[in-house]
């Protein structure tokens, strides 16, 4: 006969057992929640395969206004950021020194004018007096010199008057072509030279991309080389370039040479100023994409990705050929296509197969 307290340890036994099989066949049960991964596809890479450069967007003439005598600055028309049109009034100096220097001239050929007249009256007369022998050849040929002499001085004179009058004319800068002005350099009251700079004109029409090349690398670029041009602030808008100038001589400071490069096309849109980056296609070129850095994953020391089924939800790991990279992300040569989607965040805390829901980089749900 068993004892009660016997019996006791067999039933305690029996609930504990129970207990701990309820338990596991819970926990089997309970599947892991599906998690949100933020998913894109790649970015076609044919223009970020090569090497990337960084640059300012320019006009393609600039002029260099300046005054053509120098005064006193009177007045200032026109603000940096300004858009002008040929014959628009940029500054206007003082223009009362210049007044008086031509009112100087006038008066310096009024006198010319009158030697003139009484030298040329009193050869007259001597022609006439020669006629009748009153007076000698020699008398004649004084009379007749000084006549010659006051028809140069009266001449010399009138050039005088005339450049005085255009110096007076110089007085007032204005733009030689349409244009935005983007630099000034002197104030009204200021005391300028002739030539020297007062505003910057960046003309309408042609805008290029400057950029610097090291040294080491100006070998490989030419002239007419083709270039892939994206702005910072339109990123993912690709315009078409040319490589239209480099420098004969590298800067003395950071030992790189200026390069200009073209944008062909419609660049109505692109703003002066606007920073750029001008890409230099290579050999790993052609079907090449891109992917964030972040979307990269290592298996077994080789680089993969995790792909995203559409129609499961699920991800597998994929591996890819690593070409290149880059400022932008990862250039893959292969492993990838346009159309698909990768995971690009998070991607070490996932495993085979398992199953996300899609979202994009502002985190809202993705239809596939």
């Amino acid at each position: 006969m068993r004892s009660p307290l016997t019996r006791f340890g067999m039933g305690f036994a029996l609930i504990a057992s129970t207990i701990w099989l309820a338990g596991c066949s819970t926990r089997a049960e309970v599947q892991d929640p599906i998690r949100p991964a933020i998913v894109a596809q790649p970015d076609t890479a044919a223009a970020q395969a090569g090497t990337i450069y960084s640059g300012d967007v320019k006009a393609r003439y600039e002029s260099a206004l300046g005054f053509r005598v120098g005064g006193k600055i009177k007045r200032r028309y026109v603000d940096v950021g300004a858009h002008v049109k040929a014959g628009d009034l940029i500054a206007e100096l003082d223009p009362q020194d210049l007044n008086l220097q031509a009112s100087s001239a006038r008066a310096g050929v009024a006198a010319a004018e009158a030697d003139l007249a009484m030298a040329k009256a009193e050869r007259d007369r001597y022609n006439a007096l020669r006629g009748k022998n009153f007076v000698s050849e020699t008398q004649f040929d004084a009379v007749d010199n000084r006549l010659k002499a006051a028809t140069a001085r009266a001449t010399e004179a009138r050039a005088a008057l005339n450049v005085a009058q255009n110096q007076a004319g110089y007085t007032a800068l204005k733009a030689d072509q349409d244009g935005v002005i983007t630099t000034i350099t002197a104030e009204a009251g200021q005391v300028v030279g002739p030539g020297q700079t007062i505003a910057t004109l960046a003309r309408n029409g042609e805008r290029e991309v400057e950029i610097s090349v090291p040294e080491g690398r100006i070998a490989n670029y030419q002239k007419d080389q083709p270039a892939t041009i994206e702005l910072w602030a339109e990123s993912g808008k690709y315009l078409t370039g040319t490589l239209r100038e480099i420098a004969p001589d590298a800067d003395a400071t950071t030992r790189t040479y200026r390069v200009r490069v073209a944008l062909g096309g419609d660049s109505a849109s692109v703003k002066l100023g606007q920073t750029a980056r001008v890409y230099f296609a290579d050999s790993t070129g052609g079907d090449a994409h891109t992917v964030p850095l972040s979307a990269l994953y290592e298996k077994d020391g080789k680089p993969a990705v995790w792909k995203l089924d559409p129609a499961t939800r699920q991800v597998h790991l994929n591996p890819v050929t690593v070409a290149a990279y880059r400022e932008q992300g990862v250039v893959l040569q292969a492993g990838v296509e346009a159309k698909d989607w990768i995971v690009i965040a998070g991607v070490h805390k996932l495993r085979e197969g398992q199953a996300v829901n899609p979202v994009d980089q502002a985190n809202k749900p993705l239809t596939l």
